[in-house]
C-alpha cells in the first residue's frame, strides 16, 4: 500500500510553493509515535499560541530550546548523577528527549519559563507592517489644476 503522495504535478504551475510541498510531504511520512514528554498546545487570540511541556526532573540548565527559520527544536538531557540508593520503582522518565515543532512563517517565540515542572514556550506571529494590507488612496483623473479651479471657486461663491 502507498503512504506517500506525488506532488510533482503541483510543480509544474505551482511558483514559490516548495515549502508547503516539503511540510505536506514531511506530515504524510509515518513516525514512530513519541508520547514523551506529553505535551498541550493552546492557542491564544489571533496571533498567540503556547506551548506547555511536562518536563519534571529536569532542571532549566538540561533543557535547550533552539529557535530555527520555521522550526522550534526542545530538547532535555539530565546532566546529574543518579542519586544514592537502589530503586524500588523508577516512574519518573528522566530520559533524553527531542521535540520538534513546525512553525509557520512568521511565527517566533516570544519567552520561556520552566515553573512547577511545566515548560511554558509563548508563541507569536509578528507579520512584518510590508506584508500588512494597506489602504491604497483612489486617485481622480482630472488635471490637478481643474480641481484647484473649482476649489476657488467654491470659495468665491462662499464668501
Amino acid at each position: 500500500m502507498r503512504t506517500t503522495f506525488d506532488f510533482s504535478p503541483l510543480f509544474r504551475t505551482g511558483i514559490g510553493f516548495d515549502r508547503v510541498f516539503a511540510a505536506l510531504d514531511s506530515a504524510t511520512r509515518v513516525q514512530p509515535v513519541d508520547n514523551w514528554p506529553p505535551y498541550d498546545i493552546v492557542k491564544q487570540g489571533e496571533d498567540g499560541y503556547r506551548i506547555v511541556m511536562a518536563v519534571a526532573g529536569f532542571d532549566r540548565d538540561e533543557l535547550t530550546l533552539s529557535d530555527r527559520p520555521n522550526l522550534l527544536v526542545v530538547s532535555g538531557a539530565k546532566r546529574g548523577e543518579a542519586p544514592e540508593g537502589t530503586y524500588l520503582h523508577k516512574g519518573i522518565a528522566e530520559r533524553e528527549f527531542e521535540r520538534r515543532f513546525e512553525l509557520a512563517d512568521h511565527v517566533k517565540v516570544a519567552h520561556a519559563s520552566l515553573a512547577n515542572g511545566l515548560l511554558t514556550i509563548e508563541l507569536q506571529r509578528e507579520v512584518p507592517e510590508a506584508l500588512k494590507p494597506r489602504r491604497i488612496e483612489i486617485r481622480s483623473d482630472e488635471p490637478r489644476d481643474t480641481r484647484q479651479i473649482a476649489r476657488q471657486i467654491e470659495s468665491v461663491k462662499v464668501a
